[in-house]
Order: structure tokens, then C-alpha cells, then sequence
């Protein structure tokens, strides 16, 4: 029997803590003296928090010892402010979306550029469903490469093609399509137009969807 895989993005797409990334990153932006926008901060989305420094610091140069100083400063509010994070803080219909995704055999694993997101599923209490989690640690080369993806197919023992991704970002969109996996984008069409389907939450999506998704690829 062919056994199917979905790999889900954290922020954006089961939890919303794109607010407490702002906070933190504002609260180290404005402590510093750089100007730092929630227009700024859209751009950090689906991104590594390296690639997020940098995209903050808009070509001012910083030695590595401040880089690295500067972002355990600003992973230090954003572990903060998740403490207030409780299960009914998870994203509408995800929760009903993962178990039926499940009851259905598929499985599922977690591709999330944060190294907190085994802190955040702890704290959701949605640990235990998910077969696989990969999260910042896990590969060297973060989003828009495919390296994540792979690495969480291989985990779930599903070749990529036979594996759906759910990204609400357009460098997550990127990394599934490079990694030769079916994808639906989460989100405004001018973000992830370019996933096989795109919707506004996983509340809009039926296991029946999906299958459709496969069977255009003649893989069901």
C-alpha cells in the first residue's frame, strides 16, 4: 500500500507567533536604535533567524560576537512571550485537520525554520501528532532550500513526491516545489501563488482535497 506524507510549517499555518517575533525583534531593533516596521517584519517570515538579523540590520555591519549576542537577545523575549502560548491559542481547524490526516493513514511530519518548535508544540499539547519534527536545528541549509522537507520525508520514510507541504511563506512555497513536493500555500495569492492550491487556513481544507492533490499526480 503507498503510504502518503504531509509536512506542515509551524508559524502561520498551526500557530499564529508572528506577533511575539515582532515584539521580540522590535524590542531589540528599538534597544539598538534601528527603525524596524511591522511592514519589516513581513519580511521575516519563513526565514531562518540569521537571515532575519540581517534582514533587520538593512546592511548596517556588526562584528559575529554582537550578531550572536543580539539574537540570543532576541530569542530570549520570544521565548518569553511564549509562555502565554496555550492549546487554544492553535490556529482554526488545525487541530481537527491533523487527526483526520492521521485516521487516515497519511503521515505527518513538522518542517519549522524555528528552534523553538518543540517549545511551541509543548505548549499547543500537539506533540504527539506528528510523526516526525524537524525544526531549526536539523539541517544547515534553511528555506527557500528543500533541505527541511527532505530531511522530514526521509524521517517519515515517504519518497517526496508523495508528500504534501502546507507553507503560508513564499521562501517555504519555494523550498516544497525545489524539493519536488505538491504544496498548499496558506495565505494571500501574491505570497504563496505559487503552491498546487491555495487557501486561507487549514479550516477551508477536507483529507478529500488532498487526495484530489495526489491523484492529479497519478499517485492514487
Amino acid at each position: 500500500m503507498t503510504t502518503f506524507g504531509m509536512i506542515f510549517d509551524l508559524d502561520g499555518v498551526i500557530v499564529d507567533t508572528a506577533e511575539f517575533h515582532f515584539l521580540a525583534w522590535k524590542r531589540l531593533a528599538d534597544e539598538e536604535g534601528i527603525p524596524f516596521t511591522r511592514e519589516d517584519n513581513e519580511a521575516l517570515r519563513g526565514v531562518s533567524r540569521r537571515e532575519s538579523l540581517e534582514l533587520l540590520l538593512k546592511g548596517r555591519k556588526i562584528d559575529e560576537e554582537t550578531a550572536q549576542a543580539w539574537m540570543a537577545r532576541k530569542n530570549s523575549y520570544y521565548v518569553n512571550y511564549l509562555k502565554d502560548l496555550t492549546p487554544q491559542d492553535i490556529l482554526r481547524g488545525s487541530y481537527e485537520f491533523l487527526q483526520n490526516a492521521r485516521a487516515e493513514g497519511y503521515r505527518i511530519g513538522l518542517a519549522s525554520a524555528s528552534r523553538n518548535a518543540n517549545t511551541v508544540l509543548e505548549r499547543l499539547e500537539i506533540s504527539h501528532l506528528f510523526d516526525v519534527i524537524g525544526d531549526g536545528y536539523a539541517v544547515v541549509n534553511t528555506k527557500p532550500a528543500s533541505d527541511l522537507f527532505l530531511w522530514v520525508a526521509g524521517g517519515l520514510g515517504v519518497p517526496a513526491r508523495q508528500c504534501i507541504v502546507f507553507e503560508d511563506a513564499e521562501a517555504g512555497v519555494e523550498a516544497a516545489l525545489r524539493g519536488g513536493m505538491l504544496c498548499v500555500g496558506i495565505g494571500p495569492t501574491e505570497r504563496v501563488g505559487k503552491a498546487h492550491l491555495i487557501c486561507q487556513g487549514l479550516y477551508e481544507l477536507t483529507i478529500q482535497q488532498m487526495q484530489h492533490l495526489l491523484a492529479e499526480r497519478q499517485l492514487i
